[in-house]
């Protein structure tokens, strides 16, 4: 029997437990089945097989014909494809840093916009949405760049007002600290949006998220801080782990709690604010799906986050797949998709922690 550690009046998770290959392999075949689906569903319908032979037809030493068009073959990979790896990523990396953000703060309600990621990129965009400096799609234009920079201000901030107090616990401190630094932000992104009600319905469609690309440009832009994130937070997953002992325990076991905690939170957070400057402002992910891991998988992180990596994407091309096609040929903000789901989900963890 394996032995329990106590995290806090919420959570129980277990030490030596393992990640079995037939969990992964489960989380991958979810994955693979989304992404076919992206590819074959919308307003222009393509046969699985012609898909599947057209994806064969680009491996390497594999030479064959699926039948598609020009057209059809632009669809499938200048539209579709960029978007499902989009969605991956995203997925990915909310629901990672959501995990992440649980076990470091020891609240199974914390989420990637805990320290005032959300609302610094939702200023960022607005300058830039109202400033007519883009529109949002391509590598270089200012709405993604100028919602990453606002992002990272706002995490930077939130370290400097939550350190700059040594009388309470860190924990503490930087969670308040981010509901100031979010409350801050909001309100100037507020006053900046009503003085230019012209834009208000981008930014409103920023603010509910959404996957639009361009090709292969914005995919490009977050990959190396989404590939970079996602590596160092599987790599903290066993301190993560001993982290739920409680900080003094932790330390005594040979844990630098401050720079494990250090190291996590500036990784969620800078991987958050990458996917936030080109998909806005989704939420839930970061709750939905580690819970959900937790409840069928286990409470280690060393399952938790190697899971969450593929289930994260697989929700999110799932929550975009329901987001295009529900009221075709309109389009439901993604971050409605995930809040009609995210919200009685959040009233559940809420329920359930308060029992335990």
């Amino acid at each position: 029997m394996r032995p329990l550690i106590q995290v806090n009046d919420s959570e129980k998770y277990e030490g030596p437990a393992k990640l079995k290959i037939w969990w992964l392999v489960v989380a991958i075949l979810a994955a693979g089945t989304v992404v076919v689906l992206g590819l074959i569903l919308g307003p222009a319908s393509l046969g699985v097989r012609e898909v599947l032979v057209e994806v064969l037809d680009r491996l390497p030493f594999i030479d064959t014909d699926s039948g598609l068009s020009a057209r059809e073959q632009a669809i499938v990979w200048e539209i579709r494809l960029p978007r499902v790896v989009l969605g991956l990523l995203v997925g990915a990396m909310l629901a990672t840093a959501g995990a992440s953000y649980q076990g470091v703060f020891r609240n199974p309600l914390a989420d990637p916009y805990l320290l005032g990621v959300a609302a610094g990129a939702g200023f960022g965009a607005t300058v830039a949405i109202v400033s007519g400096l883009g529109d949002g799609i391509g590598t270089f234009d200012a709405v993604p760049m100028l919602a990453f920079a606002g992002a990272l201000i706002a995490v930077t901030l939130t370290y400097l007002v939550g350190f700059s107090t040594g009388r309470i616990d860190p924990v503490t401190s930087l969670v308040l600290a981010g509901v100031a630094v979010a409350s801050f932000f909001t309100a100037v992104q507020t006053f900046v949006q009503q003085r230019d009600s012209e834009t208000i319905r981008q930014v409103y469609f920023f603010v509910l998220g959404q996957l639009r690309t361009a090709g292969w440009d914005e995919v490009l832009l977050i990959s190396p801080y989404v590939g970079t994130c996602l590596l160092i937070l599987l790599l903290l997953r066993r301190r993560l782990d001993v982290l739920g002992v409680g900080d003094e325990e932790a330390g005594s076991l040979g844990v630098d709690v401050r720079l494990v905690r250090l190291v996590a939170v500036l990784a969620a957070s800078l991987g958050t604010a990458a996917v936030v400057a080109v998909s806005g402002l989704i939420g839930f992910v970061g709750i939905i799906v580690p819970h959900t891991i937790r409840l069928i998988f286990g409470f280690s992180y060393r399952i938790i986050l190697p899971l969450t990596i593929l289930f994260g994407g697989a929700f999110l091309v799932g929550a975009d797949l329901v987001a295009r096609l529900a009221l075709e040929p309109a389009e439901i903000p993604i971050g409605v998709v995930t809040a009609f789901m995210g919200a009685p989900f959040f009233v559940l963890v809420l329920r359930t922690s308060r029992r335990l």
